[in-house]
């Protein structure tokens, strides 16, 4: 690499395409990899009186990116095998070993671990907070390193209606000291702006490969709405870690966000005190929804369905249905269609009319009533369908979503495809698609690679 290569902050790093040398998009930068060097630490004295080891003052040195490929799977690239990193994209040998990403103990997440961080200026003790860093390469050591840390002062919190006015500025790695001290309570701010862009299983990726403590921290940071899209994306054992992390008033705010099947499900494996605990701090009618949910057996189709299907009463017009499927809100499963009902509107419903599809919406004008451009002829499923006769109906009909229907004929939800997927799949196929294949091509020593020894 060029000896007057530009400096690159990490933050514009974030989710940036990988391509060999022919141009192919192999992955994108999920993180980077750094050590710490501590031969030139010194002593100084804490906050608290106690005396310490400072951290490196010598520039951390880049060992390589984590790089998610299109399976999701993670892996390490050795910055021996980046030729040029160029217009927010990295370019490589081509040469890739597909072995599974794992952090070793000598090692920092730059955008997991450093982002956020409170640290000090070594001349004068100030506590600052680390918004980005940036990478550099060292041509003559061929190697890369993180030379430049970009600072906030002050700790001052932003919000929604307030913004730190804290001084920013951009300073020498060997300005800086403490990154190398466990910190409690570390933000989640800077981080977060990075993957923002991100879709909820994506990010729930990112979350399921933080340290604990950090996915603490992430969750606490994520507004309600996000989070629950998150939850909902994550392993089960992830899940309840991070629901016990949260105070309970929030936990419970988290999971009325969710939708009521995903809550449902949660809820079930807590134990029953906790279940209980949780069900009462939310609100009464999210509250009902979910107990209504859990009621049934997991895995028939009123244990799958969610309780917020789109419902319309038969003299709502085309036009009305279009606004109510435009939600940004709504899975494409439930918006694919609108379940017509005789009042009440919410779930249980009056009587079951029928189904209008989306594709009818748009093919009728506006003023068309509902109620005569219906499907009544799509059966319905009982609540107590099993889930293979319930994936057989998907099948059978080519539909993404389907009503679950009483035997009186109300309406009490719909089954969309995602959840019938999602209990057919292995119990543990979230995990499983975070974590491929323990082994793949390739020797030990090329997962150790170059730089990474």
């Amino acid at each position: 690499m060029a000896g007057g290569a530009p400096r690159i902050f990490v933050s514009h790093l974030s989710g940036a395409a990988v391509f060999d040398p022919n141009g192919d998009q192999t992955g994108r930068v999920r993180d980077l990899v750094a050590m710490l060097r501590d031969q030139t630490g010194h002593v100084e004295r804490s906050a608290d009186g106690s005396w310490h080891r400072t951290a490196a003052r010598r520039p951390p040195r880049l060992l390589g990116l984590v790089v998610e490929l299109p399976t999701r799977r993670r892996i390490f690239l050795p910055m021996t095998r980046v030729t040029g990193i160029e217009s927010g994209r990295v370019i490589t040998t081509g040469v890739l070993n597909v072995r599974r990403f794992e952090q070793r103990p000598t090692e920092r997440l730059v955008l997991g671990e450093m982002l956020d961080r409170r640290v000090r200026l070594a001349d004068t003790g100030e506590e600052v907070t680390v918004l980005d860093v940036s990478i550099q390469p060292r041509p003559a050591r061929r190697e890369w390193e993180i030379d430049r840390v970009f600072i906030r002062k002050g700790r001052g919190k932003s919000g929604a209606f307030r913004r730190n006015k804290g001084e920013t500025l951009v300073v020498d790695w060997s300005a800086v000291t403490g990154f190398a001290l466990e910190e409690q309570g570390q933000g989640a701010e800077n981080l977060l702006a990075t993957f923002e862009q991100l879709r909820p299983a994506d990010l729930a990726n990112v979350l399921h490969h933080l340290s604990p403590k950090r996915r603490a921290e992430v969750a606490s940071a994520l507004h309600d709405d996000r989070l629950a899209d998150v939850l909902e994306e994550l392993p089960e054992d992830d899940q309840i870690e991070i629901l016990g992390n949260l105070k309970e008033e929030r936990a419970a705010d988290v999971l009325e966000a969710m939708d009521p099947d995903d809550a449902a499900d949660l809820l079930g494996e807590l134990p029953e005190a906790d279940m209980e605990r949780l069900l009462t701090l939310m609100r009464p009618a999210d509250a009902a929804d979910v107990r209504r949910l859990m009621a049934y057996e997991e895995r028939t189709a009123g244990g799958l369905m969610t309780t917020e299907p789109v419902v319309l009463r038969p003299d709502s017009t085309v036009a009305d249905a279009l606004a109510r499927v435009r939600n940004a809100d709504l899975s494409p499963a439930l918006a694919a269609q609108v379940y017509v009902c005789r009042p009440p509107d919410e779930t249980p419903t009056g009587k079951y009319l029928g189904t209008v599809h989306f594709q009818r919406l748009l093919r009728d004008p506006p003023f068309t009533l509902v109620g005569s451009i219906l499907d009544d002829d799509l059966q319905t499923l009982a609540p107590d369908t099993a889930l293979p006769a319930v994936a057989g109906f998907f099948a059978t009909y080519d539909m993404v979503a389907a009503p679950v229907v009483d035997d009186r004929g109300s309406l009490l939800g719909a089954v969309t495809v995602d959840d019938v997927l999602d209990h057919m799949l292995p119990e543990d196929w979230r995990e499983n698609e975070f974590h491929l294949a323990e082994e793949a091509p390739g020797s030990a020593g090329e997962v150790n690679g170059a730089g990474r020894t």
